[in-house]
């Protein structure tokens, strides 16, 4: 399940990558934009930034802005820098591989190889979903329902 944390992560960068390229947004702005909290949303935005998915300029004019292009940064390394691994079971996790304790082989584990496709098939959307793309799809979108019939 998708934590408040990386949805909230994912709803801030959505609105940086829709600005990318113009003046730093601060963190009130983004919760005030978005109707997040702002103090559990400070606190995200610190982590994608020691994630180095943002950085941030102090003073007047301060705030956050993303690191790389919009379409270099994808739904997959949000998510893994907010909440971690994408597998839902150790045993298959690319960057935080743990072997189960009551497995008894692993080749042979149906739950391993059912959860395994879970986890290709996850990190394959998430990972080729970048911020750019998404946001393009959402205007798409918003172009459809505004769309007089």
């Amino acid at each position: 399940m998708l934590s408040k944390k990386a949805k909230y992560g994912l709803k801030a960068l959505l609105t940086l990558a829709d600005e990318a390229g113009q003046a730093p947004v601060q963190a009130s702005e983004l919760a005030e934009r978005q109707k997040l909290p702002k103090k559990f949303l400070e606190t995200i935005l610190l982590e994608l930034k020691r994630g180095g998915i943002l950085a941030s300029k102090k003073g007047r004019g301060g705030g956050y802005v993303l690191t790389r292009k919009p379409g270099d940064i994808t739904v997959g390394q949000v998510i893994r820098a907010l909440q971690g691994p994408l597998a839902l079971v150790p045993c298959v996790s690319r960057t935080a591989y743990v072997r189960c304790d009551e497995c008894l082989d692993e080749e042979t584990c149906g739950v391993r190889l059912a959860m395994k496709e879970v986890r290709d098939a996850t990190a394959h959307i998430l990972d080729n979903t970048t911020l750019a793309g998404l946001n393009a799809r959402l205007r798409a979108s918003k172009r459809l329902t505004d769309t007089p019939t």
